[in-house]
């Protein structure tokens, strides 16, 4: 195999995908739009107070009684992981102008999730340490991807300073989310319209959410006998939860129930301040000494989101491998959390999707 399998996408499959076929010897590359790895993982923290520790604005936790590949992962790269924290009472808030209801659930009514230490960034960066310098490149848009008479593969890309980058490849693998290789790479000859409509009908998981982190110098509610946990009929956040680090600082984190448009029209501004004003109504006036607020808006990321990913989603996504490409069989093969059937939309899926990759592509050459 002269030419190197490239890979598109440098977030937790596209990164796996590079790993495990380095460690087989198979040269590769991996292409990223962004100026930064980790694709839809994104563990930040706050410039001003770094010492409050790092949270995590995409994905958060994984189940080890049920996942795993992740489990297996996070121990070979010998990362510190502690339990999702959820004891104590929770909230429902149904009416603005109603006290939120306060429950104690029965003991095990949760699945017990677990986090990484240094959150999931953390994971991102202990994958990309097991690959060879070099392999991966930044700020590297793939537009194209094309496949002569004799099936001959290039790839063509536009790079940060205006240049175009051309590769030969041996294969491609497409460690993006569906609707963005449909959207934003062009396939001469065309992909096969059945693909390309399946690609269309994968929501992007995340795309339309948004997430929100409220940091505080400890967990207060800890002390009041809440977990953290709580959920709203007004909003603008539909499900909290803790989001503290280990130790030290304490964090609440939030999903919205306002969709992607009303969100773009209040502005990050206006959002933050209804923020804590529905955190004071359901902690109390603590909740008001807020050290910073970490928001992400994944709907108005163009690596991620696409226009159709605005509407909410009503029920979830049916995910899994697109049918058989025709000419483009064994040419690309898809990757990514939405191609995983059992575990799409999950760390674990992304994982999965990238180990099957591999597995194609060692066979492809057998």
């Amino acid at each position: 195999m002269n030419n190197p399998v490239v890979i598109v996408g440098a977030g937790l499959s596209g990164l796996r995908a590079a790993s495990l076929l380095s460690a087989q010897g198979i040269k590769c590359m991996v292409l990223e739009a962004r100026d930064r790895i980790g694709g839809r993982v994104l563990s930040t923290s706050e410039p001003d107070r770094p010492d409050l520790g790092k949270f995590d604005l995409g994905p958060t936790w994984f189940w080890p009684q049920y996942e795993r590949t992740i489990t297996n992962l996070v121990k070979e790269l010998n990362l510190g992981t502690f339990v999702q924290y959820n004891k104590g009472a929770m909230l429902s808030e149904r009416s603005a102008n109603a006290a939120p209801e306060r429950y104690v659930m029965p003991e095990n009514a949760v699945e017990k999730s677990f986090r990484i230490i240094g959150g999931v960034q953390s994971l991102i960066d202990a994958v990309a340490n097991t690959i060879p310098s070099g392999i991966v490149e930044l700020k590297t848009r793939v537009t194209a991807i094309r496949l002569d008479e004799a099936g001959a593969i290039t790839v063509e890309a536009d790079l940060a300073d205006g240049m175009r980058k051309i590769i030969s490849a041996n294969a491609v693998i497409l460690a993006l989310p569906p609707r963005i290789v449909a959207r934003h790479i062009e396939f001469s000859p065309s992909l096969p319209p059945n693909i390309m409509t399946d690609l269309v009908s994968k929501p992007t998981w995340m795309a339309g959410q948004a997430k929100a982190v409220a940091i505080y110098d400890r967990p207060f509610w800890r002390e009041s006998g809440l977990s953290g946990f709580a959920t709203s009929w007004v909003g603008p956040l539909q499900e909290i939860h803790d989001a503290s680090p280990e130790s030290g600082s304490g964090a609440l984190f939030g999903f919205f129930g306002m969709p992607a448009k009303t969100r773009q029209e209040l502005g990050e501004s206006k959002i933050s301040n209804l923020i804590i004003d529905q955190l004071v109504r359901l902690f109390g006036t603590s909740a008001r000494n807020v050290r910073a607020i970490l928001y992400k808006d994944w709907s108005r990321d163009s690596e991620t989101a696409v226009e159709e990913d605005l509407e909410p989603l009503r029920d979830f996504p049916s995910y899994g491998q697109p049918p058989k490409a025709g000419i483009w069989e064994k040419k690309i093969i898809f990757a990514g959390t939405e191609t995983n059937s059992q575990y799409g939309g999950h760390l674990e899926g992304a994982l999965l999707s990238a180990e099957q990759a591999v597995f194609k592509i060692t066979n492809f050459n057998d």
